[in-house]
């Protein structure tokens, strides 16, 4: 998508770098119908193995009670397709690796950094798919991987959603087994959700502050009636048009509020994107940032971990793409 396109779609000027969405991967093939549990393709002691093994913990990785302030989250994003980020399905132990020997830079400040893998779990299509909602939502296998990689690396998990042409919640209420675990938690990708007759990658997306507290409202019903820790919900915005009425979003019990911010670039043109997207945050949302190592170092170096906490307000979520 060019910044042409973005600008008619936002109905104001791009900012002077920012991010695209990525071209749904013509690599990834759909999923079991969309809205349906996948199927079992076994049906065996082997599956059933292999869901204890995801099954337990009671608490937030490492034992943890709450995020805020003690931690800060610092992740990769990826999927299936390598497109998605550096958390590539093929090799999840050498991304953990990765991520790991990230962590202490972005602990110079007395907080601990706590991994994040933020997996694309539902994944926005240019075209249409046999739901008509231009997305797919991924088999449980793939998610169960992904979780069970992250608990092997003591890392928390959040599924992203390019919801296309349905709704955030209609699809967080599609991964609802997912989030009764107490280490998943959600990524919400506002520039995915496209209207009736819009196409996702041509239409640049949005949502709303009502829409995003929804979510939230849900969620924390979920973490009371469940009895289960602290939810992260991370939603990305590139640009103000992004987010409408985001006063909207309220603060809901047990759930943790992430305004993560996207933009790709050089470091002064994300300093600038940041600049102009956080003053709307509300005052109970806490701020991210979002890196990219191959799209950011086009422009120029990558920043460095303390170029990114030289930022104010403080990330207190950091995600590298």
């Amino acid at each position: 998508m060019t910044c042409a396109v973005l600008a008619a779609a936002c109905g104001s000027d791009p900012d002077p770098v920012v991010d695209q969405p990525h071209e749904p991967s013509p690599n990834t093939t759909e999923s079991a119908p969309e809205g349906e549990p996948n199927p079992d393709p076994d049906g065996g002691a082997d599956a059933e193995a292999e869901s204890d093994a995801a099954e337990e913990p009671s608490t937030l990785p490492g034992g943890a009670e709450s995020i805020f302030p003690e931690h800060r989250l610092v992740g990769f994003s990826g999927g299936r397709s390598p497109a998605f980020g550096r958390l590539d399905a093929d090799d999840l132990d050498g991304a953990a690796d990765a991520l790991d020997e990230m962590l202490a830079d972005y602990e110079v400040d007395g907080r601990t950094a706590l991994p994040v893998y933020e997996l694309i779990a539902v994944i926005a299509h240019n075209s249409a798919t046999s739901s008509g909602l231009y997305r797919t939502i991924e088999p449980d296998e793939v998610i169960e991987d992904y979780l069970r990689a992250a608990r092997e690396h003591g890392a928390l998990l959040l599924l992203n959603i390019q919801p296309g042409r349905s709704s955030f919640l209609d699809d967080v209420e599609l991964l609802e087994e997912w989030l009764l675990e107490p280490d998943v938690g959600l990524a919400l990708d506002p520039e995915w959700a496209v209207g009736d007759g819009e196409v996702p990658g041509r239409t640049y997306g949005s949502t709303t502050g009502e829409e995003l507290d929804d979510v939230a409202a849900y969620v924390s019903d979920l973490v009371a009636e469940h009895d289960l820790p602290e939810k992260v919900i991370v939603f990305h915005q590139v640009h103000p048009s992004v987010v409408r009425d985001e006063a909207d979003l309220g603060d809901h019990p047990g759930v943790v509020l992430v305004k993560s911010v996207d933009g790709i670039g050089a470091q002064a043109d994300k300093e600038a994107t940041w600049d102009r997207i956080v003053p709307s945050t509300p005052d109970h949302v806490h701020a991210g940032f979002k890196l990219f190592f191959e799209e950011d170092a086009r422009h120029g170096p990558l920043m460095t971990p303390e170029q990114v906490l030289a930022l104010d307000p403080l990330p207190e979520y950091v995600l590298y793409e």
